[in-house]
């Protein structure tokens, strides 16, 4: 394992232990804060993980005979989203009728998914090798994100994030470390744990993220969304990552 991913990894680690310390505490700061995060998120999809996800497709259709669409780990990112989506909509589901017995068991499952998750989250950042700068960039947007998911989460039910959740995503992180250095999967499965990830990560992006009308700082939004955009574009064409 590079120093840069173990950096990485361990940082990710204290977002999820320590994520609502690190959110402001005043309205308009808090506002602030996750409109930037969210630009930089937002950006993070269209720069990196919609062109990844892109490239890889047109590796496997390159490699393997039987992909011969341009469409399949586009599908398995859709199927990301597809099973991301049901399960939150499914605990939700259970609150709106008031089933609060109901609500809490199925937000263990929730805690289940997004610790399987931010597993292969780690196994891809340590497989694919992001190092130097690249790590900074690409580290810092996956960190914000899962800050915002860990504040939602913990907005849901506190004391369950409290005792165990956030123990349990930190533990994925953990997890996909130990599998990035000692599981070598195919080159083809790679492309698939990528593809199921940016569909599930563009599902949170958009709905922990992105946010409301009635909670978003446009300008700081904006602010975020220009910075990391032309930044990472500039390092995209000097050290052509």
């Amino acid at each position: 394992m590079s120093l840069d991913a173990f950096i990485m990894g361990f940082a990710f680690i204290l977002i999820h232990l320590l994520a609502n310390e690190l959110i402001p505490s005043g309205r308009i700061q808090r506002l602030k804060w996750f409109s930037f995060s969210g630009g930089l998120a937002v950006s993070y999809v269209f720069v990196y993980v919609l062109p990844t996800l892109h490239k890889e497709q047109m590796i496997v259709k390159k490699y393997n005979d039987f992909f011969t669409m341009e469409s399949e780990l586009y599908f398995v990112g859709l199927l990301g989203v597809l099973l991301f989506y049901g399960i939150q909509k499914v605990v939700r589901k259970a609150q709106l009728k008031g089933n609060q017995s109901k609500a809490r068991a199925l937000f263990w499952l929730q805690i289940l998914f997004f610790g399987i998750y931010n597993m292969l989250v780690a196994y891809t950042v340590i497989s694919h090798n992001v190092l130097g700068i690249q790590a900074v960039f690409y580290g810092l947007a996956v960190g914000l994100h899962f800050v915002a998911v860990a504040h939602d989460l913990w907005r849901e039910y506190s004391d369950i994030y409290n005792s165990i959740g956030r123990y349990v995503l930190a533990l994925g992180i953990i997890a996909g470390w130990i599998l990035g250095v000692k599981v070598h999967l195919s080159p083809l499965t790679e492309s698939i744990i990528f593809a199921f990830i940016s569909g599930a990560m563009i599902l949170n992006v958009l709905k922990y993220e992105l946010p409301p009308d009635d909670e978003a700082h446009f300008p700081t939004f904006a602010i975020g969304v220009v910075a990391y955009t032309s930044i990472t574009m500039s390092l995209k064409f000097f050290f052509q990552w």
